[in-house]
């Protein structure tokens, strides 16, 4: 053992200690009901992304079932080899047709999904024009791509028409990269107004959706709220959420599907997902489709919750709480722990510094009482 590599190792967790920022996994044991057991302790969870509770309905964990027995239990090899099931046909047929485009293409994850759709449809003379508040895979992926990538402030429309004026007729191809539900803030992004400076300045948006879609707009997504945007070129989104599966999924023109089969080095590189995970999204999709009740149910549980609690109306499914220090934020999420709720504290680097909170995700899962109660413990908390 190289004890002086493991000595510096040991200084920067002492620094992240110090800053109150060190994490622990917990197992996590999830049932029905948004009930979880945390170090053996039953709790009622507002920290999962699993808006309908799909991972736990019985249809879907069902389609799962029969397709380990039909298919076995992993693909084999990656898409371009001989890991590419017929499900995943069926699946991206589903994808595209529900969001209005030519085509889609299934990756092994969200993460993987951005960091390799971004670099592989940009070059050196492209500008990417992106949110600050934009995910973490979102800025790997502009970090791997050659263009030219620049800032803007969060929401900020006006800074990016400044920075459109100032640098778009210097590149051959535009992006602007936004979110439709912003997932540490649970606010929206400023859809309809990136449109009309993408038409009127030659650019296209690229949007990840995945905190909207099988939420928002009859599950299909933000941007179809109103009327569909034609400005957005990608639509970016994840299974493993609202879908309660696994994997992400852009939809896009075809044309732009068959380049990323062929760059993609996120897809081409990757075991294919497993049959019983594309399965199982097959079906929590046919769900979403058919059940636009279900669908409501999170969004609406989040404004229960903060009429109740006298919080501002939320944008989205997400709530949060602000803190600010991190101290305050954990403390906040014991106190809760204790009362039986699990609500985790998010901290630096995930949030900007001096922004600790309590972040709630609301789920068709959730029981009304709970939520009553929770709106209760926190008004009388005086955050």
């Amino acid at each position: 053992m190289n004890n002086k590599i493991i000595s510096i190792y040991d200084k920067k967790l002492l620094k992240i200690t110090n800053q109150s920022q060190k994490r622990h996994i917990v197992t996590t044991i999830r049932k029905k009901d948004s009930v979880v057991t945390r170090n053996k302790k039953k709790l009622i969870s507002f920290s999962c992304n699993d808006y309908l509770g799909l991972s736990q309905n019985k249809e879907v964990i069902e389609a799962g079932i029969k397709a380990i027995k039909k298919y076995g239990v992993g693909s084999g090899a990656s898409r371009l080899v001989s890991g590419n099931n017929l499900l995943y046909e069926k699946l991206e047929y589903l994808l595209a047709s529900f969001k209005n485009g030519e085509a889609a293409c299934v990756f092994g994850s969200g993460y993987l999904t951005n960091t390799g759709v971004i670099p592989s449809l940009t070059t050196n003379k492209d500008l990417l024009i992106f949110d600050e508040l934009s995910h973490a895979s979102t800025n790997i992926g502009i970090k791997l791509s050659s263009s030219k990538s620049m800032k803007f402030n969060h929401n900020d429309t006006n800074h990016v028409e400044e920075l459109l004026k100032k640098h778009r007729k210097k590149y051959i191809s535009c992006f602007i990269l936004t979110e439709g539900v912003f997932s540490m803030d649970g606010d929206r992004g400023r859809i309809k107004e990136l449109a009309y400076l993408a038409n009127k300045y030659d650019a296209s948006i690229m949007l990840d959706d995945a905190h909207g879609f099988g939420v928002l707009g009859d599950g299909r997504g933000s941007q179809y709220e109103l009327n569909p945007v034609p400005e957005v070129l990608i639509q970016m989104g994840t299974l493993s959420k609202a879908i309660g599966s696994y994997g992400g999924f852009i939809v896009a023109p075809k044309t732009v599907v068959d380049l990323l089969h062929n760059k993609a080095r996120s897809l081409i590189y990757t075991t294919g997902l497993p049959p019983s995970i594309l399965a199982s999204a097959i079906k929590s999709l046919e769900i979403i489709k058919r059940n636009k009740s279900l669908v409501k149910k999170p969004y609406d549980n989040a404004k229960l919750f903060c009429k109740l609690a006298d919080l501002p109306e939320p944008e989205s499914s997400i709530v949060t709480i602000i803190l600010k220090s991190e101290n305050k934020a954990i403390d906040a999420s014991k106190i809760l722990e204790k009362n039986g709720y699990y609500i985790s504290a998010i901290r630096p680097p995930t949030v900007p510094i001096n922004t600790s909170r309590l972040r709630l995700t609301f789920s068709a899962s959730h029981k009304k009482k709970d939520i009553i109660s929770l709106s209760k413990l926190i008004k009388g908390l005086n955050f």
